[in-house]
C-alpha cells in the first residue's frame, strides 16, 4: 500500500502550466528522487505537497485518504515534513528558537528543558559543530542549511521532503547527511529527494521520478539507469560530456592581489589572475574563500594588503569601486545578494546598467530591453515576459540574468561563486558554455566551487584556501585529482 499517491496533478499560474498530469507513488521507507531542470515542475509539486499552493486538479492520497492539504501547518499535522530550497531563517533568532518556531510547548517563546535537549540530540545526529544558542545571523549559509534539515528531523515526520538540500553542505555534511536519510528509511520514513547532483541520486534513491516541462515523462528504478541516461531522460536531449573543452591561450596578468587581509577572515593572499583563464577557488566551508573574493568586488573592505589592476594599484573599497575597475561579482547568495526578488527581470537586468544607457538622465528603455531580448535568445533564459516579478523565475534561469547584466556591463574580470549552486546538469552545461564564451572575449574568471568535478572540470589553476589562507596553488589540473585537493583543504 502506497504511503502517498498522485494522480493527475495539474497546477497553472498566469503564462504558466508549471504542472501537466503529473502521478506517481511512494512506499513507507522508500526514497523517491525527483529529477528534472530548473522549471520542470519540481519545486511546484513540493509546494503542493506542503499545503503552500493547491492543485486545480487530480488528486493527493496520503495513507489510504484523499485529502487536499489547505496550509504548511495542515502537512505537518498529516506528518508531511519538508526541507525547502530556499531558507526559512529568522536571523535575529538563536537556532533554538528557529527549530521550534511555530511549535513551542513551552510558555512564549521561553524553550522547555525537554525541548533544548531534543534540539541538541538532533544537531549531534547531524554532526554541527554550533550551538543551540548560537544566533542564526552569525551562522554561515552551509550552518544555516543544517538548521533547516534539523527543523524538519524534529517533527514526527512519516513523508520527509528535501529539496536541494545539500546545496551549501560541505562533503562530511553531505555524509552525515547520507547517514540520516538511511536512518530514517530503515524506521520507515518515506523520502522524496530533489537534487541536481547526480552523485547523490545515484547513492540514496530507490526511483527516479523524471518530469520536464510540468509533465511526467517516467520512472525508473536507479539500478535499472545509467548516469548518461539520467541527464538525456531528464534534459530531452544527449550532452556529449558534463563540461565543455576550452582552450583559450593564458594571457597577460589582469589582477593582482599582494598579502590581502581582513582579520582572520582572510590573512595575507596573495595570487595573480590572467586573461583568458579560469581561476578555480578551493576550500572546506568557513576556509575564507568566499570572504577573499568579496574583497576583489569592493562587497568588503580589506584590512590590510594590495590589489593592482593590469600593474596599477586598484583602489577598491566598495561595490561601485569594484565595477569602475570592471569586475563583477555574481555572488554565492543570488537571492539575496545578487537579485531584487519583488523587482521585474527587466529591472533587474537594467539596475546596473541604466547610466551607460542614458543621456541626459533619461533612460533609454527600449534599448535595454533590446539587449535582455538578445540575451534571453542567446542564453536560452525562459520567462514570460520582462516585467514578470524575477522571483517566479526557476533558479537556473534567475542565475543567468545575474549573468546576463554583468554582460551588459561588459566586465573585464568576472567572479563567479558557486555558479552552479542549485542548478540542474542542463543549465549547468549553459553556464560553462557562457563562462567559455568570455573566455574567448579575452575576460578573465575567478570561480569558488564547492564541487570539485566543478574546479577540475573547468579551471586552468586552482587555489586552496584553508582557515583563511592560501595553502597550495594546483598548475596542472589535469593531473590533478579530488584527493589532491582535499589534502590541501583538511
Amino acid at each position: 500500500m502506497a504511503l502517498l499517491e498522485l494522480s493527475s496533478i495539474q497546477k497553472s499560474f498566469p503564462g504558466v502550466k508549471a504542472l501537466d498530469n503529473v502521478s506517481f507513488s511512494i512506499e513507507k521507507g522508500e526514497v523517491i528522487a525527483l529529477l528534472g531542470e530548473n522549471g520542470a515542475g519540481k519545486s511546484t509539486l513540493i509546494k503542493i505537497l506542503g499545503g503552500v499552493h493547491q492543485q486545480d486538479k487530480g488528486c493527493v492520497t496520503f495513507q489510504n485518504k484523499e485529502v487536499v492539504i489547505q496550509n504548511p501547518t495542515h502537512a505537518k499535522k498529516l506528518g508531511i515534513g519538508i526541507i525547502f530550497q530556499e531558507l526559512n531563517i529568522v536571523q535575529s533568532l538563536s537556532v533554538l528558537d528557529n527549530l521550534f518556531l511555530g511549535s513551542e510547548t513551552g510558555l512564549g517563546m521561553k524553550k522547555t528543558a525537554r525541548e533544548k535537549e531534543k534540539a541538541i540530540e538532533v544537531l549531534q545526529v547531524l554532526g554541527v559543530t554550533f550551538q543551540v544558542n548560537e544566533l542564526c545571523s552569525q551562522l554561515s549559509i552551509a550552518q544555516q542549511q543544517m538548521v533547516e534539515i534539523a527543523k524538519a528531523l524534529l517533527l514526527d515526520t512519516e513523508l520527509l521532503i528535501m529539496d536541494e538540500p545539500t546545496a551549501s553542505l560541505t562533503a562530511q555534511d553531505v555524509k552525515n547527511l547520507y547517514g540520516v536519510v538511511q536512518d530514517l528509511t530503515k524506521k520507515g520514513i518515506a523520502v522524496i529527494y530533489v537534487s541536481h547532483k547526480l552523485e547523490e541520486i545515484e547513492f540514496l534513491a530507490d526511483k527516479i521520478v523524471f518530469l520536464r516541462d510540468g509533465k511526467h515523462i517516467t520512472t525508473r528504478n536507479k539500478k535499472d539507469v545509467s548516469r548518461n541516461k539520467m541527464i538525456e531522460i531528464m534534459v530531452g536531449r544527449k550532452l556529449k560530456d558534463e563540461f565543455p573543452t576550452h582552450a583559450t591561450a593564458v594571457g597577460s596578468v589582469m589582477l593582482q592581489a599582494t598579502k590581502l587581509s581582513r582579520g582572520q577572515k582572510v590573512r595575507k593572499a596573495s595570487f595573480e589572475l590572467r586573461s583568458g583563464e579560469i581561476l578555480g577557488i578551493a576550500g572546506l566551508m568557513g576556509s575564507g574563500r568566499t570572504e577573499l573574493v568579496r574583497l576583489i568586488a569592493g562587497a568588503d573592505k580589506p584590512t590590510s594588503g594590495e590589489i593592482q589592476r593590469n600593474g596599477k594599484i586598484a583602489y577598491i573599497s566598495s561595490p561601485i569601486d569594484g565595477i569602475n575597475y570592471g569586475i563583477g561579482l555574481v555572488p554565492e547568495d543570488r537571492k539575496n545578494q545578487g537579485l531584487v526578488l519583488q523587482h521585474t527581470v527587466y529591472e533587474n537586468f537594467s539596475l546596473i546598467n541604466l547610466k551607460e544607457n542614458a543621456k541626459k538622465g533619461w533612460v533609454n528603455n527600449l534599448r535595454l530591453k533590446e539587449h535582455l531580448a538578445s540575451f534571453k535568445e542567446n542564453m536560452s533564459i525562459k520567462y514570460t515576459a520582462p516585467d514578470v516579478p524575477i522571483k517566479n523565475l526557476s533558479g537556473g534561469n534567475q542565475q543567468k540574468i545575474v549573468i546576463a547584466k554583468w554582460l551588459e556591463k561588459d566586465c573585464s574580470i568576472f567572479i563567479f561563486d558557486e555558479p552552479t549552486r542549485g542548478i540542474d546538469v542542463g543549465a549547468k552545461f549553459e553556464i560553462y558554455e557562457l563562462m567559455v564564451m568570455l573566455l574567448e572575449r579575452g575576460k578573465s574568471i575567478i570561480m569558488v566551487s564547492s564541487e570539485l568535478p566543478e574546479l577540475l572540470g573547468m579551471s586552468n589553476r586552482i587555489l586552496v584556501m584553508n582557515n583563511g589562507s592560501l595553502v597550495g596553488q594546483l598548475e596542472n589540473v589535469s593531473d590533478v585529482t579530488q584527493e589532491d585537493i582535499m589534502h590541501l583543504c583538511v
